[in-house]
C-alpha cells in the first residue's frame, strides 16, 4: 500500500510539474506573442522608443507580471493603430475625392493612395504628415481652381447677358456640374473644364466683337439718317441703348441685352425704314445739304463747287441722269473738304477779322474827325475821345497787319500748293490792291492839302488888295453822297461799310464782289482828279472856296452844293 501510495503521489507530482511547465510555456509564448505584436505595432506607428523600459525589466520580473504589464500597452497600441488607420482612411478618401475632381475622376496613379491600399505597414506620424501635406496641397489647388472656375463662370455669365444668350445652357454644354441647379454634384474643376470654359469665353468674345462692330455700323447709319431726316429726339431715344456703344470699347460694354440679336434686328429694321423714307425725300435732302454747304462756304468765304449748285442739282435729279444718293454723297464729301480747308485757314481768317476791325475803326475815326462838335462837353464826349485815341493807334498798325497777313498767306499757299481765295478772289491780290489804293488815297489827301494851301494863299492876297467879303458858302459844307464823304482835310474818300455778319465780311472797297466793279471805277475817278487842271487865278474872290468844292464834287461824281 505504501508503494502504491508513493507511486500515485509521484504521478500526481509529475502531472503537476508537467502542468506547471505547460503553463509556463504558454505564459512564455503569450508574452512573446504580445511582445512581438507590440514591436510590430510600434514599428508601424513609429514609436520604437516606448518599449525600452520594458526590455530592461524583462529578465527581472515574473512572467505573469510581464504579461500583466504588456497587455495594457498592447491594447493602447491597438487603439492607436485603429485611430491612425481611420485618420489615414479619412485623408485617403479626401485625397481621392479632390484628385478625382482635379483629374475628372479618371483614377490617377497616385503612389500614396496605392501604398495605402496595398499595405498598412507604415502608419507612422511621418507618413501621416506626408499625407496631410499632400492633402493640403490638393486643397489649395482645389481652392485656386474653384476660384478660377468662378471667374470663368462669371465672365461667361456677363458675356451671355450682353449677348442675350441662355447662361445655364451655355455652361451646361461645358459641364453639367457648373450649373448651380444641381447642388449635390460637386463642381468639376478638371483641366477639361478649364479648356471648355476658355473655348466658350473666346467664342463669346468673338461673337461680341462681331456683333459690336455690326451694331456700331448700324448706329453710324442711324445717326447719318437721323441728321438727314431731322428725326425727333423721341424717335432717337428709342435706340439710345444701341447708339450708346459708339463711345465704348469692348470691355466697357456690360449692359444686359445690348448686343442681343433682337436689338440688332430692331436697329437694322429702323435703318431700312429710314433708308426707304430717305429715298422718297432724296431731292429735298440734296437741296438741304447743298444749302448747308453754301452756308459753310459763306461763313468761311470759300467759293462752293458749282457742279452741285441748286439749279444743276434740280436738273440732274429731274432728268434722272444721276442717282440722288451719289449726288448727296458728293455734296457730303464737299462739306467735309470745306470744313477741313476752313480749319487750315482759321489763323489767316482770324487775322483778316482783325484787319477788318481796324478798317472799321479807321472809318469811325474819319467820321469823328469831321464832327465839328466833337470837343463839346456833351454827354459821352470823353468816351468818344478815348475811343479816338485808341483808333489812331490801331490805324497806325494797319500797314503792319496787312504786310503780316500777306506773308502768312504766301506761307499758306506754299505749304498747300494752292491759292488762298477769299470769296473767289486771291487774297494776296486783294491786299496788294488795298495797299495801292491806300497809298493813292494818302497821296490824294496830300495833294488836296497842298491845293488848299495855294487856295488860302491866293485868297489872302486878294483880300489884302480888294478887302475881305463874306462868302455865301463855307468850305466845310461837304455832303456825303454816292458813298463818299469829306475828310478833315477837304479831300473826298470812298466810304467803307461796316462788317455785316459773323464771319467777317470784307469792306466794300476790298471784297471780291465789289472789287471788280466799284473799285475799278474809283481808280478811274482818282486818275481824272489827279490830271484835271485847276485855275485858281480865274476864280473870283467870294467864290474861291465854293468853286474848288464844286470842282472836287464834280470830279468825284457828287452834285454841287446848293
Amino acid at each position: 500500500m505504501l508503494l502504491e501510495l508513493e507511486r500515485e503521489c509521484l504521478e500526481v507530482y509529475r502531472r503537476k510539474v508537467e502542468e506547471a511547465a505547460n503553463a509556463k510555456a504558454r505564459l512564455h509564448q503569450s508574452v512573446a506573442a504580445k511582445e512581438a505584436e507590440v514591436a510590430t505595432l510600434m514599428a508601424a506607428l513609429g514609436e520604437l522608443n516606448l518599449h525600452s523600459p520594458i526590455q530592461k525589466e524583462k529578465k527581472m520580473a515574473p512572467l505573469k507580471e510581464k504579461l500583466a504589464s504588456i497587455s495594457p500597452l498592447l491594447e493602447d497600441l491597438r487603439t492607436k493603430k485603429e485611430e491612425r488607420r481611420k485618420q489615414f482612411a479619412d485623408i485617403k478618401n479626401q485625397i481621392e475625392k479632390i484628385s478625382g475632381e482635379i483629374s475628372g475622376y479618371n483614377y490617377p496613379n497616385d503612389t500614396m493612395i496605392s501604398c495605402l491600399t496595398l499595405e498598412d505597414q507604415d502608419l507612422s506620424l511621418r507618413r501621416l504628415t506626408e499625407f496631410q501635406t499632400r492633402l493640403q496641397t490638393l486643397q489649395k489647388e482645389k481652392s485656386d481652381r474653384l476660384h478660377k472656375v468662378l471667374e470663368y463662370v462669371n465672365e461667361v455669365h456677363l458675356l451671355c447677358g450682353v449677348l442675350g444668350l441662355d447662361f445655364a445652357q451655355t455652361v451646361s454644354d461645358v459641364h453639367p456640374s457648373l450649373q448651380r441647379a444641381n447642388q449635390e454634384q460637386s463642381t468639376n474643376i478638371s483641366n477639361g473644364t478649364f479648356e471648355g470654359l476658355e473655348q466658350t469665353i473666346n467664342k463669346l468674345k468673338t461673337e461680341r466683337r462681331i456683333r459690336m462692330q455690326k451694331l456700331k455700323d448700324i448706329a453710324g447709319q442711324l445717326f447719318e439718317l437721323w441728321n438727314l431726316m431731322d428725326s425727333p429726339q423721341a424717335e432717337k431715344n428709342v435706340f439710345s441703348r444701341a447708339t450708346s456703344i459708339l463711345r465704348l470699347s469692348e470691355p466697357e460694354v456690360t449692359e444686359p441685352g445690348v448686343l442681343s440679336t433682337e436689338m440688332i434686328e430692331q436697329a437694322s429694321a429702323e435703318v431700312e425704314r429710314l433708308t426707304k423714307l430717305k429715298a422718297s425725300r432724296m431731292k429735298e435732302l440734296v437741296l438741304k445739304r447743298r444749302s448747308e454747304l453754301e452756308d459753310i462756304c459763306r461763313m468761311t468765304h470759300i467759293k462752293p463747287d458749282a457742279s452741285t449748285s441748286v439749279e444743276k442739282s434740280n436738273a440732274l435729279i429731274d432728268s434722272g441722269l444721276v442717282d440722288p444718293s451719289e449726288l448727296l454723297a458728293n455734296i457730303e464729301a464737299q462739306i467735309t473738304k470745306v470744313k477741313d480747308e476752313a480749319l487750315s485757314r482759321k489763323d489767316i481768317m482770324d487775322r483778316i477779322d482783325r484787319w477788318l476791325l481796324a478798317c472799321e475803326e479807321e472809318n469811325w475815326l474819319e467820321d469823328y474827325n469831321q464832327d465839328e462838335n466833337r470837343y463839346n462837353a456833351g454827354r459821352g464826349a470823353h468816351i468818344n475821345l478815348k475811343r479816338a485815341e485808341k483808333a489812331r493807334i490801331t490805324v497806325t498798325k494797319i500797314p503792319a497787319i496787312v504786310d503780316n497777313l500777306i506773308n502768312r498767306t504766301f506761307a499758306w499757299e506754299e505749304e498747300k500748293r494752292a491759292l488762298f481765295l477769299y470769296d473767289g478772289e486771291r487774297l494776296v491780290s486783294i491786299l496788294e490792291d488795298y495797299k495801292l489804293t491806300r497809298k493813292q488815297r494818302e497821296e490824294e489827301k496830300k495833294r488836296c492839302r497842298d491845293q488848299k494851301k495855294i487856295q488860302d494863299l491866293l485868297l489872302t492876297e486878294r483880300e489884302a488888295i480888294y478887302g475881305s467879303k463874306p462868302s455865301p458858302r463855307k468850305s466845310n459844307s461837304f455832303r456825303k453822297t454816292n458813298g463818299y464823304r469829306a475828310n478833315g482835310n477837304g479831300s473826298m474818300t470812298p466810304s467803307t461799310p461796316r462788317r455785316n455778319s459773323v464771319g467777317g465780311a470784307t469792306p466794300e472797297l476790298l471784297t471780291p464782289r465789289s472789287y471788280s466793279g466799284r473799285q475799278n471805277g474809283y481808280f478811274k475817278e482818282m486818275r481824272r482828279l489827279s490830271t484835271a487842271p485847276i485855275n485858281f487865278v480865274a476864280i473870283s474872290k467870294e467864290d474861291t472856296v465854293s468853286t474848288y468844292t464844286s470842282v472836287c464834287d464834280s470830279e468825284l461824281g457828287s452834285p454841287p452844293h446848293s
